[in-house]
């Protein structure tokens, strides 16, 4: 069952392209890495945070530890959804054109860019997406900070060779794959808190991420 259904978005459509980059260790600075092995991978973990003056005991808070499962991700026609088994959640990820006029029936859709409605980031722990096959894919990435807007997202474009590691704190929408189907490994923060941004709502607009190489 997909919990995040399509936001109700009555006003022209409008929505703000991204760029797209190759990502590299130079492109990713700020942002993250790129990972050769999942097996061995590092997630980064964040202590939870004092509440006052008195810190938080150096032995604890951050014990939940990482999670991990396999995102998979599925086009149906015009629409993208996901699901992400190390939460065991699911979801709505966007569309090729206009929701309104999206179909999951279209037997040939034209899958040049898709368009995103939300992004969240994690502040308990960083996130690894790994491909278990090599097809390309493009992970969406603003650098930390509430003060977001569309314009701040750069499109990190990866030929499936390796995984793309991001820090805690770090803005992302889901891996977005070029082929129909691709499955990835995931690792993130067991806590799972998420500091969520809807960009229909917030700025009137969805963000379009070409689904192209750089």
């Amino acid at each position: 069952m997909v919990r995040r259904l399509a936001p109700s978005y009555d006003k022209p459509f409008d929505c703000h392209e991204i760029p797209i980059v190759e990502a590299t260790p130079e492109t990713l600075k700020g942002y993250g890495v790129l990972v050769d092995d999942f097996a061995t991978a590092k997630i980064e973990i964040v202590r939870w945070p004092a509440q006052g003056w008195r810190p938080v005991d150096p032995d604890t808070g951050d014990e939940g530890g990482t999670t991990e499962g396999q995102f998979s991700f599925y086009w149906k026609g015009e629409v993208l959804y996901g699901q992400n088994e190390a939460v065991n959640d699911s979801y709505l990820i966007g569309w090729t054109r206009d929701p309104k006029q999206a179909s999951e029936q279209i037997e040939r859709p034209d899958r040049s860019r898709i368009l995103v409605w939300h992004a969240n980031y994690h502040p308990d722990g960083g996130q690894l997406f790994f491909p278990k096959e090599r097809s390309p894919f493009i992970v969406p990435l603003a650098l930390p900070g509430d003060d977001l807007t569309p314009d701040k997202f750069v499109g990190f474009y990866c030929d499936g060779s390796r995984g793309l590691y991001f820090h805690p704190g770090v803005w992302h929408t889901p891996a977005l794959p070029f082929s129909s189907t691709m499955v990835f490994d995931d690792r993130q923060g067991r806590v799972h808190a998420r500091v969520s941004c809807h960009f229909v709502e917030e700025f009137g607009k969805y963000l379009s991420v070409p689904l192209r190489a750089p």
